[in-house]
């Protein structure tokens, strides 16, 4: 089958929903298909091949709230001039655009904008914005691609539920998220410094500021870092809240990391923290679990269809810098406790979220949808 994605997120992958659509697309080039992946660039249209997947970058003008419409305008364009390459187009949101198109479609709905949007910290006017034009620009994007679609996926039980609430869809079908079990692999912990380990956006319901509060606690107490990974729209903020903690030798901002340098960091951590207020599946914590990190994580939508109290994480609530420190505390004095759940969370793994698994839930879709 020859199949087109539809991404709005830098490719080569730096963060989630990149590196979904990276890993399901070798995995269906390895069963046979051809994926060729439209997304954004800058200002110009590019093309070029990443691990035989072909890539070709549509324009993005960060000109919000229109910036969609304006990246569809061009994503489309492009399409039109190869769209009888493809026997159909598979669609991964949230934001990207619809493409007008007779061939079948199937989306792949990655988290419900709706509810990220009801948690979103409102911290200035920048996040008052964000939080009243993601509702704008979400919701009739989602309609129209629901409307659309021939098939829905999600990557999680908590999507689903939340797109039957917010679009009355009540067929979504869940495929998972998943990691590469085979790279992403524990080892005995190379490194002397023990540090608890972040990845993920410097955004907007990510829990960083509960995070930093945690960790003044825990830094009183115990010899440890914290190592975050990635960035976002509010680096400059948390570098501020750093700084005000007095943190600057507790808490390193690492950035964007390349791959491999990840995988280290996995491997030589001790804990994986996810903080969040709210999430889909994110596959930061697939790739933790995989390297046999204990994790603590907060009990919201996703992350309740992937971790078991007590047996493969700690689940705590959201919004509460006193049970992350807790947590964390526990497992730093509890060696045997940290063993058992990097263990369980391997397993957990290897039997539910390797890409082989999702793939062949992703290919049924696509059965559905070309009628076979």
């Amino acid at each position: 089958m020859r199949i087109c994605m539809v991404i709005s997120t830098p490719f080569p992958p730096e963060e989630g929903i990149g590196y979904h659509v990276y890993n399901l697309s070798r995995k269906l080039i390895e069963r046979g298909h051809e994926v060729t992946i439209i997304t954004r660039s800058s200002l110009k249209t590019e093309a070029t091949y990443v691990e035989g997947i072909k890539v070709i970058k549509a324009p993005f003008i960060p000109f919000y709230p229109f910036h969609v419409n304006i990246h569809g305008f061009f994503a489309n364009r492009i399409f039109k001039s190869i769209e009888k390459e493809f026997d159909l187009v598979h669609i991964h949101t949230p934001l990207s655009p619809v493409i007008k198109t007779s061939l079948p479609i199937v989306s792949t709905i990655h988290t419900s904008m709706i509810e990220d949007a009801r948690h979103i910290e409102v911290v200035d006017l920048k996040s008052f914005s964000s939080k009243i034009l993601t509702k704008l620009v979400s919701y009739p994007l989602v309609s129209k691609l629901i409307e659309k679609s021939e098939v829905v996926a999600t990557v999680s039980n908590s999507v689903a539920r939340e797109l039957k609430e917010y679009y009355g869809l009540d067929n979504a079908v869940v495929v998972g998220n998943g990691v590469d079990e085979k790279t992403f692999t524990s080892v005995e912990r190379k490194g002397k410094e023990e540090h608890i380990l972040y990845v993920g956006r410097l955004s907007y319901r990510k829990g960083l500021f509960d995070l930093i509060k945690a960790a003044k606690q825990i830094c009183q107490n115990y010899d440890v870092k914290f190592v975050l990974v990635g960035k976002g729209e509010l680096e400059e903020k948390i570098k501020g809240r750093i700084r005000e903690q007095k943190l600057e030798n507790k808490i390193m901002l690492l950035g964007h990391v390349e791959h491999k340098k990840l995988i280290q960091l996995y491997q030589n951590a001790m804990i994986f923290i996810l903080p969040s207020h709210y999430e889909g599946l994110p596959t930061v914590l697939l790739e933790a679990m995989s390297c046999g990190l204990p994790v603590v994580a907060t009990a919201v939508s996703g992350c309740l269809d992937v971790v078991e109290h007590e047996y493969n994480g700690l689940l705590i609530p959201p919004k509460s810098p006193e049970k992350i420190a807790e947590a964390i505390a526990m497992l730093l004095e509890n060696e045997e406790l940290r063993n058992k759940l990097g263990k369980n969370a391997r397993k957990t793994i290897e039997e539910k979220y390797t890409w082989d698994s999702v793939t062949d839930r992703v290919e049924g879709c696509y059965k559905l949808a070309v009628g076979f």
